[in-house]
């Protein structure tokens, strides 16, 4: 009898290089990596081919380092760094961390039982320097309670069973530790008074999500704002948005709030175009301060 083993991830080191076996699925923060060392190339005007024999490698490794398919080790990123004549040193800095992190978060408990998504989110979320959101639909997910999330994830269409319903609010309530772990990030949330208006379950699942967003409000990492009806010069309806920080400037990911997810953006372009958005949101919202008396005056009316 044949024995057949496949192993993937594996590190291993041909002439000082670190070299790996093609990963199966390689997550969003791996292909992040990949895309980034690709934008480094073409800055350089390289193709794929040039850059690979500057390396020694051939154009298939080349292509796997770019994909996020093969991982690449903190000698190699330098390398492509300086070949690329790539000065920014805390962006190359930033890619080495990247490429040589080896955490695997509680976010990995629920591989295979979630998709992929989930994982990602919670991957970015707890990389990210800080935080910021818009919500115009829902109250944003690190606030949520447990009867809000499932009273959000039970109304789709077609139901979730409860054996996939379940692991989703079960994550969704474990993401709130990017805001209370002890290097808890920065988080601003500016969220619509319709969100917070809107009963999703019944008056007391809605009136216990508002005392937990003034809850976490009260962390000194943690801001809200509120977007009320009455106010001028908003026309952000369809705003919702989840904006993280990287470890440098190049490397944050934005990201469009939808019913069934949607892809991270990271191209320069809509970067901007999501930081205007924040500030365009932002300023028409109350302050902290007003947002409370604000949520307090919403939840004594019920």
């Amino acid at each position: 009898m044949q024995l057949i083993v496949v192993v993937w991830s594996l590190d291993v080191v041909i002439d000082g290089w670190e070299a790996r076996v093609p990963r199966k699925e390689p997550t969003a923060r791996q292909e992040r990596l990949g895309r980034e060392l690709r934008r480094l190339r073409e800055a350089a005007g390289l193709r794929a081919r040039e850059a690979g024999q500057l390396l020694g490698v051939v154009s298939v490794t080349m292509s796997q380092i770019e994909s996020g398919v093969t991982g690449v080790s903190e000698a190699r990123v330098r390398r492509m760094a300086a070949q690329y004549a790539c000065a920014d040193a805390e962006l190359v800095d930033a890619l080495v961390g990247m490429a040589t992190d080896r955490t695997r978060g509680w976010w990995e408990e629920y591989r295979d039982v979630l998709p992929p998504g989930f994982l990602d989110l919670a991957e970015l979320e707890h990389h990210a320097r800080y935080l910021q959101v818009i919500s115009t639909a829902h109250v944003p997910g690190v606030l949520q309670t447990e009867e809000y999330a499932r009273a959000v994830f039970a109304y789709m269409v077609p139901e979730l069973p409860v054996s996939e319903l379940e692991p989703r609010v079960a994550h969704r309530m474990r993401r709130r530790v990017v805001v209370e772990r002890d290097d808890a990030v920065p988080y601003e949330a500016v969220v619509h008074e319709g969100v917070l208006r809107t009963r999703v379950a019944d008056r007391s699942t809605a009136r216990a999500q508002l005392d937990e967003i003034l809850r976490q409000s009260e962390r000194p990492n943690v801001t809200v704002r509120v977007v009320p009806f009455d106010v001028d010069g908003f026309a952000g309806a369809n705003a919702s948005m989840l904006y993280a920080g990287g470890p440098a400037p190049q490397l944050d990911t934005a990201k469009r709030d939808a019913p069934h997810g949607g892809p991270f953006l990271d191209a320069a372009s809509q970067l901007a175009r999501f930081r205007t958005l924040f500030r365009k949101v932002e300023s028409v919202s109350l302050d902290a301060a007003r947002s409370r008396d604000f949520i307090h005056r919403l939840a004594k009316e019920l």
